[in-house]
């Protein structure tokens, strides 16, 4: 688990952010309006999708599809971001079994509108690598005590909350398909209920980073290196809306080493464990050009 100075960590700057957040709502709004293309991008390629960030982009943002791409990954992409979307304008959407299956209807349609907004049930199995999904008769129920324990649950520090509820709910793979991106919605819903910004998890780092940590749940019961991860990736997130709205300058963290006279590795080094308050865009790492680590 994290420890206290991490935790102090997070607390102040999400005062920070819930200060700014009073002043400039409509501003931090459009700051995660702007990820989303890269939040779908990040998502659906960890499921493998072969679209590019500027593939994306091109989809969403330009009405872009080239003649050569397939018409389910566009589907995939055009999905999940009204998924995000919407999530994005309702930041209070409380988690519920109606919630997830409303999300999951609408990451679905006109890909597989058969199992779209419904638990896998019958002979619906699934196996991920060598893990096997819940036994379809019991998934409802699963994820029925998993949310009732998730919203009763008041004394666990909320990233714990939101590590356990991710590795469940991926242990038990309720859907027959779209399982990771509705699982990855739903850190950011439950990040937000809390208060906090939404995060990327990043495709580029599945292996090394996110990955292992349901093997580690499921061998050991231990879901701290999610708990790890998610504390990596909400201060980034923090940093980067703090430092957006107030900060004059913002320049790339090897342009920052250059003119502080850091070894152009560590720097990205204290980007990465976010010891200094860097932020990605578009997978490079940037920093306000005034920070000084004096």
């Amino acid at each position: 688990m994290i420890n206290q100075v991490t935790k102090d960590k997070i607390n102040s700057l999400a005062a920070e952010y819930q200060a700014l957040l009073t002043a400039h709502k409509d501003a931090l709004h459009e700051i995660s309006m702007a990820e989303v293309p890269e939040m779908v991008y990040n998502s659906n390629a960890i499921e493998n999708s072969t679209l590019t960030l500027q593939d994306t982009e091109d989809i969403l943002i330009r009405n872009i599809i080239a003649k050569d791409q397939d018409i389910r990954e566009v589907y995939e992409a055009k999905n999940l971001a009204k998924v995000m979307t919407k999530l994005l304008h309702n930041p209070d959407q409380p988690l519920t079994i109606d919630s997830i299956l409303s999300m999951h209807k609408t990451l679905l349609t006109h890909i597989q509108d058969d199992v779209a907004g419904r638990f896998r049930m019958g002979k619906e199995w699934v196996r991920i690598g060598a893990h096997i999904g819940a036994n379809p008769q019991f998934v409802a129920g699963l994820m029925s005590e998993l949310v009732e324990q998730t919203s009763i649950d008041s004394t666990s520090y909320f990233l714990d909350r939101i590590a356990y509820f991710h590795a469940e709910f991926e242990t038990i793979h309720p859907f027959v398909d779209g399982n990771g991106r509705i699982g990855r919605v739903l850190i950011n819903q439950q990040l937000m209920n809390a208060g906090y910004p939404p995060i990327i998890i990043r495709s580029k780092s599945k292996y090394g980073d996110y990955y292992p940590l349901f093997d580690e749940y499921r061998r050991a019961n231990k879901y701290d290196g999610f708990t790890d991860l998610f504390a990596l990736l909400l201060l980034e997130s923090l940093h980067k809306r703090i430092t957006l709205l107030t900060k004059p300058k913002i320049i790339t963290v090897s342009q920052w080493a250059k003119i502080n006279g850091i070894a152009g590795n560590s720097a990205a080094n204290k980007a990465a464990r976010q010891t200094i308050p860097a932020f990605r865009v578009n997978e490079k790492w940037m920093i306000a050009e005034a920070y000084t680590t004096d």
